[in-house]
């Protein structure tokens, strides 16, 4: 981390980041621990796996895409109601006009068939929920350092452009 200028790192555009997650507790350790990040995101919750269609679709409440952009990231949860992770996953992915948006397993399961499914579906990470909120912080810092400064993802108007 020492050959990237830390005024080069606070520079870089928040992301739009969708958390889709049930749990309360769970949503708000989430909240707390990226505003405490160096990076600066747009967080955006759903709470169910419906309303993460919902919402990335733009249907019933989410149709301002100004308000409610197309995320950059979506962190995944897998046990939710009405529609569950890999259900969510599944329908993205196979979806050319979103199958791009990296998809991040955010959750508590440690199960080998969960995780070898969830990559076999197409998520681009899977990340075990720690239950200690300092291991969690780290987790979101490691997160944020990923996704700002190593990984490089699409302009959006490049996006636009296909």
């Amino acid at each position: 981390m020492n050959e990237v200028n830390q005024s080069e790192m606070m520079e870089n555009q928040p992301m739009d980041i969708l958390l889709v997650d049930d749990n309360d507790a769970d949503i708000k350790i989430t909240e707390r621990a990226f505003k405490r990040a160096k990076f600066r995101n747009n967080l955006f919750v759903a709470c169910d796996g419906q309303e993460a269609l919902d919402f990335i679709f733009r249907q019933g409440a989410f149709q301002d895409k100004d308000k409610y952009p197309t995320p950059d990231v979506i962190l995944l949860d897998i046990n939710m109601p009405k529609l569950n992770g890999f259900e969510v996953l599944q329908r993205l992915k196979s979806n050319g006009e979103f199958n791009y948006i990296p998809v991040v397993m955010l959750t508590s399961s440690r199960s080998q068939e969960d995780i070898f499914r969830s990559y076999s579906q197409g998520a681009a990470s899977y990340i075990q929920k720690p239950v200690e909120y300092e291991n969690f912080t780290q987790i979101i810092d490691g997160f944020n350092f990923y996704w700002h400064v190593i990984n490089k993802l699409p302009d959006s108007k490049y996006l636009t452009n296909l």
